[in-house]
């Protein structure tokens, strides 16, 4: 796959170079002479951006959309800065995640705190704040005209509560952020993909993320877009594939997030996984396979004990109400 490829009528997938190649897609969608920016990369893919524009004949002030699926920075970093450049364009967001796209500063303070300064730097780039007056909060089912093209937007918690898919009717083709999985083309096999879930920190709640991911499959789309990385076709067996890796993925924090050394056990154990599907598919240079899997499997494993962590907080939270209403009323 090149730096751009058309997908479909009026969409082409750019790759914004975030970490390696094809690991995270920006969708121009072009209707007439107005482009929709569907994921921004960060501040340093604008430059790709710009140059997919102007093989078209193109420039940022035919942009009239600009929409992150979430405000997670690997999809919505670059969002500021394209809305500097693209003097014509509204930024189309969840409602939960509007006030960081206003003011980024947790956003920065999270993501700085794992990575430290240098390295968010490195990645992400300048983090601008958007002006809440070009923002347009799209709750569930809400519709966008985009110049006589419809876009829908679905609210789908799992992965974070603040996104949202975007279901493009003309060419029945579902933006889908993080929703439906991680599906890298280095992972094809002729017509066969691999598929696996992504659990970043940290709201990933595996019910939600099944009811989001079968919800979407309701609207019966002929191509799934995903941000990780490109458009791919949502069979039986696909579904099937990243609905049994929520469960299993699940299934290892459950019975490892409290145990010590639970991020080395976790990580080993799904990678090894991750490893052994491959090779049945055929790809045996298993260095370059965990190469390639490794920064998803730290992420996945981090959202995994910490969704954990949650529940066991919650839990004790309960327990110490109950105790302290039998104290008050003199019960043992």
């Amino acid at each position: 796959m090149g730096s751009v490829l058309d997908i479909a009528d009026g969409i082409k997938v750019v790759d914004s170079g975030y970490i390696r190649q094809e690991m995270a897609a920006i969708y121009l969608v072009r209707q007439g002479n107005e482009i929709a920016i569907i994921e921004t990369g960060t501040k340093h893919s604008i430059s790709k951006v710009r140059q997919a524009l102007e093989k078209d004949g193109l420039n940022f002030s035919n942009v009239a959309y600009i929409i992150p699926t979430h405000v997670h920075l690997d999809h919505a970093a670059g969002a500021g800065e394209l809305m500097k450049l693209c003097a014509n364009a509204q930024l189309v967001v969840h409602p939960r995640g509007a006030r960081h796209m206003v003011d980024p500063s947790k956003l920065i303070a999270g993501t700085v705190a794992v990575y430290g300064e240098d390295k968010f730097n490195q990645l992400y780039g300048d983090i601008v704040p958007i002006d809440s007056s070009r923002i347009i909060e799209a709750d569930d089912n809400f519709v966008l005209d985009f110049g006589g093209r419809e876009f829908k937007f679905i609210d789908t918690p799992g992965h974070a509560k603040h996104h949202f898919c975007v279901w493009d009717k003309m060419t029945e083709s579902m933006f889908t952020g993080d929703t439906f999985g991680i599906s890298y083309r280095d992972f094809d096999n002729g017509d066969e993909v691999y598929i696996f879930p992504t659990t970043t920190p940290i709201q990933f709640d595996p019910d939600e993320l099944i009811n989001s991911i079968k919800k979407l499959m309701e609207y019966k789309p002929k191509r799934v877009c995903l941000t990780h990385f490109g458009a791919i076709k949502p069979t039986n067996k696909v579904i099937e594939q990243l609905i049994d890796g929520i469960n299993f993925v699940s299934s290892l924090a459950i019975e490892y997030a409290t145990q010590d050394n639970a991020n080395e056990k976790i990580q080993n154990i799904m990678m090894d996984h991750y490893l052994q599907q491959l090779q049945k598919m055929g790809f045996t240079d298993q260095d370059s396979c965990r190469e390639k899997l490794m920064v998803d499997v730290e992420l996945n494993t981090q959202g995994l004990i910490y969704w954990q962590q949650k529940i066991a907080q919650a839990k004790r939270k309960i327990n110490g109400e109950r105790d302290g209403r039998k104290n008050s009323t003199g019960r043992t």
